[in-house]
C-alpha cells in the first residue's frame, strides 16, 4: 500500500465573474490510485496574491465551485490527493480568469447615487441590456434619482438615452416634482424642456407646484409660475391650493408671499372648507397670519363646521394670533361672536 500518485490538474467547469467550478473525476479511478485501502481526500489549493499557496477546499467531493471571486481576474489552482498512506504529490497547476462582471441596473442606480459617474453611466446603457428606466428597491428611476440630487448633466444624459421624463412611482411622484421638493431650478428647466407636465398629480392629487411649496425655493417657485404651474391647483383629495399647503405644512411666509403676488386667493378653501388663514391659525404661523390678513384674507370665513380663524385661535390658544386679530377687529370696528 502507499500513497496516491500526483494527480492531473484539476478540471476547469463553469466560469462566472465571481466563481469557478473545479472538478477532478480522473483523480479517483483506479487508474491514478492504483493501491488506495480507503476513502480519497481531494484538496484543492489556490495562489495567492504573494505568490502562496492555501487550502480552499479539503473533503471527498469530486467537484467544487470557488465563489466571491473578483471579475476579469486571474486564478491560479493545483490538486492533492490523499488516502490512508498519506498524501500525493501536488498536481501541475491550472490558469484560469474569471469573465467580465455583467452590467446590470444596480450599477446604474449606483453610478448616479453614490460616484457621480457620467462614464459608468454611459458604459452602462451602452450596453443596451440595462433599461434606462429600471427602478431602484424605493421605485425610483435613474432619472428621477439624478433630478432630485441636482445631477443636471447626468439628467441630460439620460434623457439622451430616452429616459422617461413622466415615469412615475407608484404613489405618483415624478422627476419633476422630486426635484422641485429639492429646489433644483436648473434641473427643472431640463425636464420642462424635455416634456415634463406641471398638471402630473400623485396619488394625493399633489402636482410639481405644491412640492415646490415644501421645498421652500421662492427662485424656483417664481419661476415656474411664469412658465405655467397654476397657483391655483387644487390637490385631488385634500382640496389644498399651494398657499393652504403652505399654512399647513411649513408656514413658510416668503414662499406665500410669492403665491400672492402671482393672483393666489387668500380666501381659496379646502374640501373641509378651511382657509389658509384658518390653517396658519392652528399652526401658530404668526408671521404668515398677519401676510396673509394683510393680502386679504377673511378672518370671519366660516367652514364646515361653522367656525372661524378666531375660533380656531381662541380654541388652541394662540395667544399671539389672538392678540394680533383683537388688534385688526378694534382697527376695523368687527367682530366675531364665539
Amino acid at each position: 500500500m502507499s500513497a496516491p500518485p500526483r494527480p492531473e490538474p484539476p478540471v476547469v467547469g463553469k466560469v462566472t465573474h465571481h466563481s469557478i467550478e473545479l472538478y477532478w473525476d480522473k483523480a479517483a479511478t483506479a487508474d491514478t490510485v492504483t493501491k488506495g485501502d480507503g476513502r480519497l481526500r481531494f484538496t484543492i489549493q489556490e495562489e495567492d496574491k504573494t505568490g502562496g499557496w492555501g487550502n480552499v477546499y479539503t473533503g471527498y467531493a469530486k467537484r467544487y465551485v470557488i465563489e466571491s471571486l473578483e471579475p476579469t481576474s486571474v486564478y491560479r489552482y493545483r490538486l492533492r490527493v490523499t488516502n490512508d498512506h498519506g498524501p500525493s504529490e501536488l498536481s501541475p497547476t491550472v490558469t484560469v480568469s474569471t469573465t467580465k462582471e455583467p452590467l446590470t441596473a444596480d450599477h446604474l442606480h449606483r453610478a448616479i447615487m453614490l460616484t457621480v459617474d457620467i462614464d459608468r453611466i454611459i458604459e452602462v446603457l451602452e450596453t443596451g441590456e440595462v433599461w434606462v428606466d429600471t427602478p431602484d428597491k424605493f421605485g425610483f428611476t435613474p432619472l428621477m434619482n439624478a433630478a432630485q440630487k441636482g445631477h443636471k448633466e447626468i439628467v441630460k444624459v439620460l434623457i439622451d438615452y430616452g429616459a422617461d421624463v413622466n415615469a412615475q412611482t407608484t404613489s405618483g411622484k415624478d422627476a419633476l416634482m422630486l426635484t422641485c421638493f429639492a429646489g433644483h431650478l436648473d434641473v427643472v428647466k431640463i425636464l420642462r424642456q424635455n416634456g415634463a407636465k406641471w398638471t402630473t398629480a400623485d396619488k394625493g392629487g399633489s402636482t410639481a407646484i405644491h412640492w415646490a411649496v415644501d421645498g421652500g425655493n421662492t427662485e424656483l417657485l417664481r419661476w415656474m409660475i411664469r412658465d405655467g404651474a397654476d397657483v391655483s391647483a387644487k390637490e385631488s383629495v385634500s382640496g389644498w391650493t399651494p398657499l393652504i399647503r403652505c399654512a399647513t405644512m411649513g408656514g413658510n411666509a416668503e414662499v406665500a408671499r410669492v403665491l400672492l403676488n402671482d393672483g393666489a386667493d387668500a380666501n381659496a378653501r379646502d374640501s373641509d372648507g378651511k382657509t389658509a388663514l384658518m390653517n396658519a391659525t392652528l399652526n401658530g404661523h404668526q408671521a404668515l397670519v398677519e401676510l396673509l390678513v394683510s393680502r386679504g384674507a377673511d378672518m370671519h370665513i366660516k367652514n364646515d363646521q361653522g367656525k372661524t380663524a378666531i375660533h380656531m385661535a381662541h380654541s388652541f390658544d394662540r395667544k399671539r394670533v389672538i392678540k394680533f386679530f383683537e388688534e385688526i377687529e378694534a382697527k376695523t370696528g368687527q367682530g366675531d361672536a364665539r
